[in-house]
């Protein structure tokens, strides 16, 4: 009988938000540490997860319908963690306090960081970002999304959102400072398992949350205590549910081990459990033809109507990444075997599906151009019966001789020829291209520079649709008009994620020539959300200033590129055993043949 069952048979009923937040406030100032692990390298395909200590919760804190450990201790000076450990379906106690196994074996950021002299927007950069931070019963949780002292009215820009927190984390990490991730990555994943509902329904278990917000409600008429109230798409615009912010967590609790060299926090039962929530959601059978995730519009960064219904790339790309993240982390035992075996499969898949029907070039779209279309066979070469009147006028001009791109979506009878611009990033990041791929997305922006940097980088997506596919796709949003916001506006927080695909491929000068760029003019604009027009000139017509993760992006740049070592624990290098994993068992009938391998000579794999 596993842990994890035995935990969630305490409880038979869901607690409300308040009571939930109001037990792990006052449990998490109780809670003891335990000895985290020596060693920063695992091999977690070879070995059971044995917890170092165990911690028994104290009975009247315990809400009588706990599901799994949640327990999250604020004080961010302990660097070890509880750990719960179930044996003949009780819950033992032991809490170990030996000072010599409390040393946490973690590269040391402060020894290996290259000292240099830092500009006059860079320690601007570092006070807004600082200036940011969210406390929760005392400790740093995370950091808003905007903090505009001139902005009476800022909506939910006064929240920590997830997929907005990484490029602080990533810069607290780099800096040395880990515990504000660790508060936030471990507050978030108590807010997985609250009640969801939006007009009676609940979405599946897993979801994480888009944001967050610390309120103070009163306990009577002299008590008062913090609360964190989450938003899962219920308050959001659109009620669409936040498809990355899982993605988005698992990615950042793999970074936090990686830099800071202490694996214990992801060797935690709740942990663990919360990665295969995750995964679970996201891995669940339906009735799609394809490895791929089905998505409604605004489920990412692009959170407003854009057209991207379906099987984004952006989704694709984080998807693919939080797959090779959980495969890293997951403990291999009897209770995750089915599902790293699953995760096995789909990454098989999900590559081969991105590699061979997402990539574009000169020489694929002349293929697309000669298309037959209405083919009825298991060999047919128009598999998705794409017309070739679909490929847009200007991509025939605009697509260089030695660039490529993925395309931002892909489905029955439609292509998005669109250039998204984080999908393409995260998909070199995470080698879910092929080396000649990234060669090729890198040269295509190089040779396409002013249209995907100009006077502001970087283009979120390229180009923008204009008169009647605004009207027609966006429903006429007056927000993403062409040239602005989503709609092919110019974002600065997607430099940190351009500079980590550069550095994979070891081409850091693109990397420094786009923030070269964009710290001449960000410390004078007030650190904007994003830019306006063709080349990115003007501030956006409704941007946010003093936009934090604006700053952190800027600051994780700078980083990154004066610490290299640091930059190749983030990105992962190709997995050739993939390429051999084919789960489809369609070689054992004749009825027809593998398309994984009739076409496995046309992947490009250096």
């Amino acid at each position: 009988m596993s842990a994890i069952y035995l935990l969630r048979k305490i409880a038979t009923k869901t607690p409300s938000r308040f009571h939930r937040s109001l037990f792990f406030s006052t449990f998490s100032k109780e809670s003891k540490p335990d000895s985290p692990r020596t060693n920063s390298i695992r091999h977690l395909a070879s070995q059971r997860f044995v917890p170092s200590s165990i911690y028994r919760f104290p009975q009247s804190k315990i809400l009588p319908n706990r599901k799994f450990s949640t327990s999250v201790e604020t004080n961010s000076s302990d660097k070890s963690f509880e750990r719960i450990h179930v044996q003949s379906g009780t819950i033992l106690e032991r809490i170990h306090k030996n000072e010599e196994e409390e040393t946490v074996s973690k590269v040391n950021v402060e020894t290996e960081r290259v000292v240099r002299e830092e500009s006059e927007a860079e320690k601007e950069a570092w006070r807004i970002l600082e200036n940011a931070v969210v406390r929760y019963c005392g400790s740093p949780v995370g950091t808003v999304a905007a903090n505009d002292p001139g902005d009476k009215m800022p909506l939910n820009y006064d929240q920590v959102f997830i997929r907005d927190f990484v490029p602080s984390a990533l810069a607290f990490l780099l800096k040395g400072e880990g515990d504000i991730v660790r508060n936030f990555l471990l507050h978030t994943l108590q807010l997985q398992s609250w009640e969801k509902t939006v007009d009676c329904y609940s979405p599946g278990q897993g979801l994480m949350p888009a944001s967050f917000k610390v309120r103070t409600v009163a306990l009577d008429e002299n008590t008062t205590e913090e609360v964190l109230d989450p938003d899962f798409g219920e308050s959001a615009i659109g009620r669409v549910a936040p498809v990355d912010s899982g993605l988005w967590w698992i990615i950042l609790l793999r970074a936090y081990g990686k830099i800071t060299g202490d694996f214990s926090l992801q060797e935690r039962i709740d942990v663990q459990t919360g990665i295969k929530l995750i995964m679970n959601l996201c891995l669940a059978d339906g009735f799609d033809m394809f490895p791929t995730l089905l998505v409604t519009d605004g489920s990412c960064m692009i959170d407003r109507r854009m057209g991207i219904h379906g099987h984004p790339l952006e989704i694709q790309s984080l998807f693919y990444s939080a797959l090779r993240c959980s495969r890293e982390m997951l403990s291999v035992n009897d209770s995750s075997k089915n599902l790293v075996r699953a995760i096995n499969n789909r990454l098989s898949a999900l590559s081969f599906h991105i590699r061979e029907y997402y990539w574009v070039d000169i020489k694929k779209i002349n293929e697309i151009y000669r298309y037959k279309t209405e083919e009825y066979s298991t060999d047919a070469t128009n598999k998705f019966n794409i017309y070739p009147e679909q490929i847009p006028p200007w991509l025939m001009d605009w697509i260089p001789e030695q660039g490529g791109y993925l395309l931002g979506n892909l489905q029955p009878a439609h292509m998005d020829f669109r250039f998204f611009t984080l999908g393409n990033f995260w998909s070199i990041v995470s080698s879910l291209a092929t080396p000649k791929q990234n060669e090729a997305i890198l040269n295509l922006i190089e040779a396409k520079w002013d249209d995907i940097i100009g006077n502001m980088p970087l283009k979120i997506c390229y180009p923008a649709l204009e008169y009647d596919d605004w009207r027609i796709i966006t429903g006429s949003d007056p927000k993403n008009t062409p040239w602005s916001y989503h709609n092919s506006g110019s974002w600065p927080t997607l430099l940190w994620q351009f500079t980590l695909a550069c550095m994979k491929m070891g081409r850091p000068e693109l990397a420094e020539k786009a923030l070269a760029v964009a710290e001449k003019r960000l410390l004078a604009d007030r650190w904007p959300e994003y830019y306006d027009t063709r080349s990115g000139k003007f501030i956006g017509k409704q941007s946010r200033l003093y936009q934090t993760w604006t700053v952190a992006g800027f600051l994780t740049s700078k980083l990154l590129l004066a610490n290299p070592e640091m930059a190749s624990l983030l990105f992962w290098e190709e997995d050739y055993e993939l390429l051999d994993i084919c789960a489809c068992g369609l070689r054992k009938s004749d009825r027809k043949k593998c398309s994984r391998v009739a076409a496995k000579t046309q992947i490009l794999v250096r």
